[in-house]
């Protein structure tokens, strides 16, 4: 049976923080910077779940795809800028 780590319920409490009309445009901004990162990641590189156990593990594969995904940046502006 799982333990839960907090007492409170954390989904609760963002829910009633992004309802609050100063984090709702701050939170909106997600959409543009964090969210394009992850459908990056899973939908174009294929990562769906990961195939490494243990903390350790995970979190090296995590970075390695995060690497992957800043490489493919830099090539992108690469390329725009050998084609001005």
């Amino acid at each position: 049976m799982p333990v839960r780590e907090y007492e409170r319920n954390l989904s609760q409490e963002m829910r009633e923080k992004i309802d609050k009309k100063e984090y709702r445009k701050i939170y909106s901004k997600r959409m543009q910077i964090i969210e394009p990162v992850f459908a990056d990641i899973t939908y174009c590189k294929g990562m769906d779940r990961f195939t490494m156990r243990s903390k350790a593990k995970v979190d090296i594969q995590w970075k390695l795809y995060c690497i992957m995904h800043n490489i493919g940046k830099f090539q992108q502006a690469k390329g725009k800028k050998n084609a001005v």
